[in-house]
């Protein structure tokens, strides 16, 4: 008597057994396509590829495999209740999992497609912020779509879906009351996937920081400032507040450097030095530049500005430290007369002549009269 469950429990086990090696065989071929498409594409590694998907394949495979002959499972009424709920939990989650890991991998083929590293590189600038925030969104959406599915799967829930539906505006005025700050953040990081007001690696100056942003995340922006600070910025502040971006249409830039000199500076030899020293740079992109007379001050010093141009912020920057730097030596060395000097007026009372008539001394003083 007692060997009747036993057959059936153990022809049970044998079907679900080979309903799991079966799913994973198939992995193992899926694993071997997915690294033949890698090789074609030579965008994304292999490696990097089968990393993120092996494990949610290889479970979701299992899963469906196990779904698939649960029909043919000789299993008892509360068993078969227990194996529904486990299921209807498993498999939306699983597949939500891979979806997520999809998304991964089109954000790492659009990162392997979008060479930010070159010097004119704002399509692919462009394209890396819009792909990011995109595939975020896309990623929340799928965590909420999965996680009403898990729930829907359990009756005790769909049961009071009525009672939820008819409390949900109520329930959604509290919720958005309280949640402003965070959803006015996320329908701007919405908003800024197709305004593009910045993008990955532009260069900015926010709250007066210089820096280029490092990450766009949906509620918040992270600035990485020049001397490796990280700037944690709100994502609505881009939408709402002015900010300097050097790099919104291309990445070269036309930077400045300014001498304050001697009026009498012979500013043509000084403007053919700086030539020589311009064009002798390798960070010069060879545009533009130029020397002027800019504004004169009141103590008496001059100001001279040069122009010159570059193929990045970065680059700028270093250009115009090179000249200030080869400028004031050439000053200092050769050009002594340019350093500024104070100037004054000094007033010089007249000195008489020799042929002059001088004025007559003073009479002596007459003695005192003595005493009689």
């Amino acid at each position: 008597m007692e060997a009747q469950p036993q057959g059936p429990l153990l022809r049970s086990l044998v079907i679900a057994a080979i309903a799991v090696v079966v799913a994973l065989a198939l992995h193992q071929i899926l694993l071997v396509v997915l690294r033949r498409m890698a090789h074609r594409t030579e965008l994304l590694s292999s490696r990097e590829l089968v990393r993120r998907l092996r494990s949610p394949t290889r479970w979701l495979l299992i899963a469906l495999a196990l779904a698939w002959v649960e029909p043919a499972l000789e299993l008892d009424a509360r068993t078969e209740h227990v194996w529904e709920r486990v299921a209807g939990l498993l498999v939306p989650a699983l597949v939500g999992w891979l979806a997520v890991a999809l998304i991964g991998v089109a954000g790492a083929l659009v990162q392997a497609r979008t060479d930010i590293t070159q010097a004119d590189n704002l399509l692919a600038r462009r394209r890396r912020t819009r792909a990011s925030i995109l595939f975020r969104i896309a990623t929340f959406a799928v965590i909420v779509i999965t996680f009403c599915a898990m729930l829907m799967s359990i009756p005790s829930v769909r049961s009071i879906g009525i009672t939820i539906a008819a409390s949900a505006g109520l329930a959604a005025l509290a919720v958005g009351a309280a949640a402003q700050p965070a959803l006015k953040n996320l329908i701007a990081g919405i908003q800024m996937a197709f305004t593009e007001p910045i993008r990955i690696d532009d260069v900015v100056i926010i709250e007066g920081e210089w820096g280029r942003i490092e990450e766009i995340r949906l509620t918040f922006v992270v600035v990485k400032i020049w001397d490796e600070r990280r700037l944690v910025v709100p994502v609505s502040k881009f939408l709402e507040e002015s900010f300097q971006n050097w790099t919104r249409q291309t990445s070269e830039l036309l930077g400045s450097v300014f001498w304050y000199l001697d009026p009498a500076t012979d500013i043509d030899r000084f403007r053919a030095k700086l030539a020589e020293l311009v064009e002798a740079n390798p960070r010069w992109d060879g545009r533009f530049y130029n020397v002027q007379v800019t504004d004169t001050k009141v103590d008496g010093a001059i100001e001279v500005r040069g122009l010159m141009t570059a193929k990045d912020a970065s680059t700028a920057f270093d250009l115009r430290c090179d000249l200030r730097e080869a400028m004031l030596k050439f000053v200092r060395e050769q050009m002594p007369e340019a350093v500024v000097r104070r100037r004054g007026a000094i007033e010089i009372s007249p000195q008489p002549r020799i042929d002059d008539p001088q004025p007559a001394p003073p009479a002596p003083p007459e003695p005192p009269s003595a005493p009689r």
